[in-house]
């Protein structure tokens, strides 16, 4: 098992070791969970965000956009992502 460590900025955030991400397939713009376990340790996931999103990684072109994805979702989708990423800007509106 890979151990590295880092410190977490004053603003909570980390930089995951290139080790890892390439160790554990992580890329730019890969949607990241958090689990908090009983133990106090935290799992780190990649989600899966949308059904097909198979066929995006295969005609993923370097200048796809975030509006490119958020119009190849299903209206349903949309309104989970919108309501997802609602959610976490009040969170931060909080601190």
């Amino acid at each position: 098992m890979l151990r590295l460590f880092r410190v977490l900025g004053k603003r909570g955030r980390i930089t995951i070791p290139f080790e890892i991400r390439q160790r554990i397939g992580f890329r730019c713009n890969d949607v990241l969970s958090f689990t908090e376990l009983d133990d106090s340790s935290v799992v780190v996931r990649r989600e899966k965000i949308c059904d097909n999103c198979q066929y995006l990684e295969e005609d993923f072109e370097e200048n796809y956009t975030l509006e490119d994805f958020l119009d190849s979702l299903s209206e349903e989708e949309q309104r989970n992502a919108l309501l997802h990423l609602s959610l976490l800007w009040a969170e931060k509106q909080k601190h």
